[in-house]
């Protein structure tokens, strides 16, 4: 007996070793995830962020692609100044039979046979050919030429800074999106925080109402704060989720759960405390703008260009060799259908000259062009001023956002401070049965809202600064900060 008492404690024994071994494992392995996640979940910085963005997002890639083209266009533009030099041969096969009376080659399908006029057809055919250099040169137009070119410059310049104004507002836009993902991120932690105090306040409950120390329904409406911390907590993470779908189409990347930099909420930015004036011609939006009036009025003088004549100069050089004799007028058996006779050029002539082209029309046909183009200069100088006026006032509020932004950082950590005394005194006067759970619901309510504000309160800091920075068009006053 006393033999199987023993057989069956050692059993007992090794089963709770083995237990406890696997449950030593458990948890080496669940640790060992645990790390491997921390290692490789590595945390997304600002900068690794905007340099995502600027990469990926196909905005960006657009405009690059523009700018490629417009330096295309104006090395076009510079070439056409040079002269054309047409070269030209063939060699014909027909008949040279002509005829007294009018021809107007219409459309280009007129054969131009030239041969004695006889008194009746005949079907003598020999070979011809035709060799031909023609030198064209619009070699003055009255700055047309410099004003295509000039043309083609402003539109570089304007795609330029449209690319470059592109950057900067997609930079502040993904700069922005992720201190609102920051922010988003922080309040769901809050709730996470609000939802344990909940659940650990019920579990108090439910057990002083099951020892009959407080009234039953204490349980209830613990049970019901508990509800209302997952649903706040739910709706936090529906508006993190949403932050981060935004971030990740700023990035061009597939929508995933970031795990962003946090370290920077703890201080304070330098930048806060220096004043930086705002500098007109530096500010990307305005520089775009600019290059678009500036494009315009080179349009307007190019149109008024259009007024005046262009002077070329011109030379032909031409050999032509023909199958029909010189005689052949007087005597028709004078010709030969050999191929090497009929396309060696027996005849050559040049031509040099200087002409001129003027449409006196073309005052009356590009005034009203010119009117036009006027009115568009006029109209993009009123959308500079109402976007440096924007600025403006967007710098003025920018700084007052910055002092707010201050103040409610100061004053944030002063509020956490007094709503987690508060909220600790209720929660002890409840335990020993010196106040209602009323009172400890709304000292909890108000510690999940000063932990609210103070994370809001930190990240404002950054958006008021972000704010700035666009405001002023120098982002590096944002990112050097990281």
């Amino acid at each position: 007996m006393f033999y199987l008492q023993s057989h069956y404690a050692t059993e007992e024994n090794l089963q709770g070793i083995m237990i406890k071994k696997s449950i030593y494992n458990i948890c080496i392995s669940a640790a060992l995830l645990y790390l491997s996640q921390g290692l490789q979940a590595q945390p997304l910085g600002i900068k690794e962020a905007l340099g995502t963005a600027t990469a990926n997002y196909e905005s960006i890639k657009a405009k690059s692609s523009y700018v490629q083209a417009s330096t295309a266009r104006l090395a076009q533009a510079r070439r056409s100044y040079a002269p054309n030099l047409v070269l030209s041969a063939q060699q014909d096969y027909g008949t040279v039979n002509g005829q007294n009376g009018p021809l107007y080659g219409f459309g280009g399908y007129g054969v131009a046979s030239s041969g004695l006029p006889l008194p009746g057809q005949n079907w003598n055919a020999g070979f011809g050919a035709l060799y031909l250099a023609n030198f064209n040169w619009e070699f003055f137009s009255f700055g047309r030429v410099r004003g295509r070119i000039k043309i083609a410059t402003g539109m570089l310049q304007t795609d330029s800074a449209d690319l470059a104004q592109e950057l900067f507002q997609h930079q502040v836009k993904v700069a922005a999106a992720y201190l609102n993902l920051l922010a988003a991120q922080r309040i769901t932690r809050t709730q996470e925080r609000n939802l344990e105090r909940a659940l650990v306040f019920k579990t108090m409950a439910v057990s002083r109402a099951g020892n009959g120390l407080i009234a039953g329904v204490d349980s209830s409406l613990a049970a019901a704060e508990v509800s209302n911390a997952r649903i706040a907590l739910i709706r936090a993470k529906d508006t993190e989720q949403e932050h981060a779908s935004k971030l990740a189409v700023l990035m061009g990347i597939q929508a995933t759960d970031f795990v962003l930099d946090t370290t920077f909420l703890s201080r304070v930015p330098v930048s806060v405390f220096s004043s930086v004036s705002f500098r007109e011609q530096e500010h990307p939006l305005l520089r775009f703008l600019q290059s678009r009036t500036l494009l315009s009025n080179e349009q307007t003088r190019m149109l008024r260009r259009q007024y005046y004549p262009s002077f070329s100069l011109f030379a032909v050089m031409q050999g032509r060799g023909s199958g029909f004799e010189a005689g052949y007028t007087q005597d028709q058996t004078k010709f030969t259908r050999n191929y090497a006779a009929g396309i060696t050029p027996t005849r050559a002539n040049y031509l040099l000259g200087v002409g001129m082209n003027w449409n006196i029309m073309s005052v009356l046909q590009h005034e009203s062009q010119v009117r036009a183009q006027k009115f568009v200069t006029e109209g993009l100088q009123h959308e500079y001023e109402l976007a440096r006026q924007q600025l403006l006032a967007q710098q003025a509020l920018a700084e007052q956002k910055l002092r707010n932004a201050m103040d409610a950082y100061n004053e944030a950590p002063q509020q956490v401070r007094s709503a987690m005394d508060a909220y600790t005194q209720k929660n002890v006067m409840y335990s020993n049965g010196l106040t209602t759970i009323v009172d400890v619901t709304q000292a909890m309510y108000a510690l999940t809202r000063a932990e609210t504000d103070r994370e809001i309160a930190y990240t404002n800091v950054w958006q008021a600064l972000l704010m700035k920075a666009a405001a002023t068009g120098d982002m590096g006053i944002f990112i050097n900060e990281f």
